[in-house]
């Protein structure tokens, strides 16, 4: 006999079954649809029992991993590049001529800073970014408890250590415990703020709390290109910043990053540094003048980190495409985010965007509720990978956005807020390639294996 239960859990499940078996036989040639509309009127006519071993199941045939691609002006300026050979950055007569120093300043004026230094990753952006603000060996970096890895690794690679600050549930970093920390810690001297998937904390909050202790502010924008505070472009708050060029971030140069920043000294460390040896800070336009590098190329080291000039070519024309791409991704955000707390709210939430915040959504994260088991959460992602959707979860044994994996830069204390929240973080890529109706089938797939994932334990989904 069928319980109660399972024949209310049949009929929700099967409204969005029949609803996407309705939209998936609307694209199909005439005889493939004969074919699909006879057989699901003999499952449907089978009945109850039919529905709940036999689901209809949307699958998704994209590839979720598609990234952005390079408009065809960026593709044809670096073949020309490589045409002539001169794809180092300073293989120019002068600044002018420099494709490097011409996207330096476009990236300048977009996100409104004075000076701006193309380096050959993020990664290197925020190791210079901390080595340039005054690190020494050993001193201690507050950062999210919640971020890449590449994080504590720059943080590492500079010479420091890292001390975890909480997130909390909108993937932010815990500003009472920042408080917290800035008094446990009375020598740390940085606070690198990690804006992990765009998501800005309470900005305002986050620089009284380092004011009031003399901690310099340093802002990871890897993931905030596009993203305001306040109506001004992420990373203004803090002393410096950095961008990312890498794959999967809004502009794409396979790997890529920016030091940007007011501050005049800065700069000019981060351009030697990254290789402006002699006299070649000439050949940069966003820095500042000789009188600030002054000695600088014989007193610190070159680490040859600069960006090379094709590189460049592939993201100026992406430069200009940033607000109506942001206008796009935010759309699609939020139709699945909308869709998803329509159909399955009484099981995840979504992070909401601090008061003050221009967001770019580029992906996806919602948590799943903490009565779902952890057993429940690994069939969700199970069922989401058999169906063409692989979604990660923050708090996976393997995945690199973990503290507990960082075995290289270990937490020196519990994290509990972080440890709980992660635990039940999802996250999904929303591709720009995609179109519109591939997102309709996003919500399906997340809410069907919801449904799966749940019904083995009768839960109602």
């Amino acid at each position: 006999w069928i319980q109660p239960n399972n024949i209310l859990f049949a009929i929700n499940s099967r409204i969005d079954s029949i609803i996407t078996t309705i939209k998936y036989i609307s694209k199909m040639p005439a005889t493939r649809f004969t074919k699909l509309a006879l057989a699901a009127v003999v499952t449907l006519a089978a009945g109850t029992n039919a529905l709940l071993t036999n689901p209809v199941r949307t699958v998704i045939t994209r590839d979720i991993k598609t990234p952005d691609p390079v408009p065809q002006s960026g593709i044809d300026e670096a073949v020309s590049l490589m045409s002539t050979g001169r794809m180092y950055r300073y293989n120019v007569k002068d600044a002018e001529s420099s494709i490097v120093s011409k996207c330096e300043v476009e990236i300048a004026e977009y996100t409104g800073h004075k000076y701006c230094v193309a380096l050959n990753s993020c990664g290197s952006a925020i190791m210079l970014m901390l080595k340039c603000a005054g690190l020494q060996p050993g001193d201690e970096v507050l950062s999210n408890a919640f971020t890449f890895g590449a994080v504590p690794s720059a943080i590492e690679h500079a010479g420091g250590k890292a001390v975890y600050v909480e997130s909390d549930y909108n993937h932010c970093m815990d500003v009472e415990d920042l408080e917290k920390k800035l008094v446990e810690y009375p020598n740390v001297k940085y606070c690198l703020i990690s804006h992990m998937r765009g998501k800005l904390a309470d900005m305002d909050a986050v620089k009284d709390a380092c004011d009031r202790h003399d901690v310099i502010l340093l802002e990871d924008c890897a993931h905030s290109l596009g993203v305001e505070w306040k109506g001004t472009h992420s990373g203004h708050v803090g002393k410096v910043a950095a961008i990312s060029a890498q794959s999967y971030k809004m502009i794409n140069s396979g790997e890529g990053g920016f030091l940007i920043t007011d501050d005049a000294e800065v700069a000019a460390k981060c351009a030697v540094y990254a290789g402006a040896y002699e006299g070649l800070a000439a050949k940069h336009t966003t820095v500042p003048g000789p009188e600030v590098f002054a000695d600088l190329p014989n007193q610190i080291p070159n680490y040859s980190l600069r960006m090379s000039a094709v590189s460049a070519a592939i993201i100026r024309p992406q430069i200009l495409t940033l607000n109506e791409r942001r206008e796009k991704y935010n759309k699609r955000y939020a139709f699945v985010t909308e869709q998803l707390v329509e159909r399955k709210g009484h099981l995840l939430s979504i992070p909401v965007n601090t008061p003050g915040m221009t967001p770019v959504h580029d992906s996806l994260q919602f948590n799943l509720n903490h009565d779902i088991t952890d057993e429940q959460v690994q069939k969700f992602l199970d069922e989401t990978a058999t169906h063409g959707l692989p979604v990660e979860l923050f708090g996976h044994k393997s995945n690199a956005r973990n503290f507990i994996n960082w075995k290289f830069a270990p937490a020196d204390q519990p994290l509990p807020l972080t440890a709980k929240m992660l635990s039940r973080a999802c996250d999904v890529r929303l591709p720009l390639m995609w179109d519109d109706e591939d997102f309709e089938d996003m919500v399906d797939v997340l809410c069907e294996s919801l449904d799966a994932a749940l019904a083995e334990d009768d839960v109602m989904a």
